[in-house]
């Protein structure tokens, strides 16, 4: 498998979870990763080890995708590292689920200016970096975007915003030939779901029990429609939200 064969990628969170599969499945199919991390430095040396094991080219570059001296550094790690950009996937995010008497103002800043700050950060950068070839932006957003939970108020609500930046930058980019688009993924089997206690919970239970599929999702699932979107087999999608959950919605 070789579709992605010459290109540059920048997978933002991606030392575990999805986006360590994004970063996986990305360079299987031939892209040099540009592994970001903001502070597992083990995870994402992990996954870059795993890269070049199977013959792939990655590095680790940490940085806090909200902070843009930060962002500025990765993108011209990438630059320096493989000469230059074409895939940017947007996939570093934070959650808290709690009630609404509980959100403080220091929750919301801190899950906005991840989860949608950041996304304007980086795709100001690639837009810079990306060749007269354009590139293609993938935003890394959620299920509870459109189908709330209890609980999850900011979170879905920065999910909202993916979805509507998704869609804006689509229809401003499109002239430059730079596609974007959204993944929203259903419930996947994660660490951050697990340190919350979500996996093997009634939560998650319910969530198979809703599923079509019947069962969790696993970050390959994900991996998979976003190589898919990398690639020239999408050259005529931009500003679609492809659910990935099993058919949850």
């Amino acid at each position: 498998m070789s579709k992605l064969n010459g290109k540059v990628a920048i997978v933002t969170g991606a030392s575990k979870g999805i986006g360590a599969a994004i970063a996986k499945g990305l360079a299987t199919a031939g892209a040099a990763v540009v592994v970001n991390y903001a502070s597992s430095r083990d995870g994402a040396d992990r996954v870059v080890a795993e890269i070049e094991d199977r013959g792939g080219r990655a590095v680790a570059v940490q940085g806090d995708v909200s902070q843009s001296a930060d962002v500025r550094r990765l993108f011209e790690t990438a630059k320096s590292e493989f000469g230059g950009l074409d895939i940017l996937v947007n996939n570093a995010g934070v959650f808290a689920f709690e009630p609404l008497e509980a959100v403080t103002e220091a929750e919301f800043h801190r899950e906005f200016d991840t989860n949608v700050l950041g996304i304007i950060l980086t795709t100001q950068a690639a837009v810079s970096h990306f060749g007269p070839s354009g590139g293609s932006i993938i935003n890394i957003s959620s299920v509870a975007s459109r189908n709330p939970q209890p609980n999850s108020l900011v979170y879905a609500a920065t999910k909202g915003a993916v979805d509507t930046i998704t869609l804006s930058m689509s229809r401003e980019l499109g002239a430059r030939n730079i596609r974007v688009n959204a993944i929203a993924p259903g419930g996947v089997d994660t660490e951050g779901l697990e340190r919350i206690g979500i996996v093997g919970s009634d939560f998650e239970r319910q969530i198979v029990a809703m599923t079509p599929l019947g069962r969790f999702g696993r970050p390959d699932d994900v991996a998979r429609v976003a190589v898919f979107l990398a690639s020239d087999e999408a050259s005529w999608l931009t500003g679609e939200r492809i659910t990935a959950s099993g058919g949850w919605r």
